[in-house]
């Protein structure tokens, strides 16, 4: 089964190994059986032109650990860019150095065609391949991994959930955390009363005005308490549009 929309996902990595666990299962699976989604892993090590397929050296001017070398990697980027049109590959680098994955990013991220993901390892890449070959880098959060596999995996994730047909109702992905400048509210399911506490009135009443009323409301105050930097922005920006 095929589908009209889709994206299409190359991995560079040394370990393309790593991913077959997480993108083999579950929602991602579906989502490739249907055509939604294609993902291709690719072996940066393939590209090593000496014959112990070297891909990393010293730094220049000292210091610990080692750099991925540019050749190798330039060189993966340029066999899978897409030919036709350059523009229809974007190349991002995840990398702790760019701006934090946001869900407007990921739903920007979806209407690409093809996304050509460089995973770092070691000290990271050569700049030069950064300054040549990468779109944009994109970071998970302000922490460093071992390598930039897993923070694929989050992308990929990420992103996919806003291609039509990945999530069977896609709603979902609108009312979720952040959709709104605001944390999910609050969700309940059978049993009605668990270790003495029931679930709120409200949600059994059938009454769907005051269900939403809820849900916001409990929403405002989620994200009030958890996330007051989100608060502040929702804030500021409806006391913008209720000034205009």
């Amino acid at each position: 089964m095929t589908s009209s929309k889709s994206i299409q996902f190359t991995v560079l990595s040394l370990f393309p190994d790593y991913f077959r666990g997480p993108l083999d299962e579950s929602m991602m699976k579906r989502a490739q059986e249907k055509g939604l989604v294609q993902i291709e892993l690719v072996n940066i090590r393939e590209y090593a032109e000496d014959k112990h397929k070297k891909v990393d050296d010293r730094p220049y001017g000292g210091g610990p650990g080692m750099v991925m070398m540019p050749e190798p990697v330039c060189a993966a980027i340029r066999a899978h860019r897409k030919k036709d049109d350059k523009k229809a590959s974007r190349v991002i680098y995840l990398s702790p150095q760019g701006p934090t994955l946001t869900a407007q990013k990921c739903r920007e991220l979806a209407q690409v065609e093809h996304l050509i993901l460089l995973c770092g390892h070691y000290e990271g890449v050569d700049e030069r391949v950064i300054e040549s070959e990468v779109d944009e880098e994109i970071s998970i959060g302000d922490f460093v991994l071992t390598n930039g596999c897993l923070a694929a995996c989050v992308l990929i994730d990420a992103v996919v959930r806003f291609v039509p047909g990945v999530i069977g109702d896609e709603r979902a992905a609108s009312e979720d955390s952040f959709e709104q400048g605001l944390l999910d509210w609050p969700h309940y399911t059978r049993p009605e009363v668990f270790e003495g506490v029931r679930v709120p009135e409200v949600l059994t009443s059938g009454n769907h005005k005051e269900i939403l009323a809820f849900r916001k409301k409990a929403a405002k105050e989620k994200t009030k308490a958890k996330r007051p930097d989100l608060w502040a922005a929702y804030d500021l920006q409806n006391d913008r549009s209720n000034n205009q």
